[in-house]
């Protein structure tokens, strides 16, 4: 099976959404005009994880940076977001 992820699903509660977006630029100390999208996919595709949760954040320039979860939205939580920092961190490094 392929990837679908225009597969239907229910609408999102924007205000969990809104809530993942400010942890991130809490966590990650952006500021109010960094713009960061959330969007959960489906995956049909054998050893796909069904349900995954990208962070994207769109930084000025060469700043950006995606982020993979492998959750729906509604099982995102704040210390996520910390464990994507400090790996970020660690790549750096």
């Amino acid at each position: 099976m392929a990837l679908n992820i225009l597969i239907p699903r229910g609408l999102g509660d924007p205000n969990i959404t809104r809530q993942i977006k400010q942890w991130v630029k809490d966590t990650f100390e952006l500021n109010e005009e960094t713009p960061v999208m959330v969007t959960e996919f489906r995956c049909a595709e054998p050893g796909c994880p069904p349900l995954e949760t990208v962070i994207a954040i769109m930084g000025p320039g060469n700043n950006k940076s995606q982020h993979k979860l492998h959750k729906s939205i509604r099982e995102v939580d704040a210390k996520d977001i910390v464990r994507l920092r400090e790996s970020r961190r660690n790549e750096q490094e």
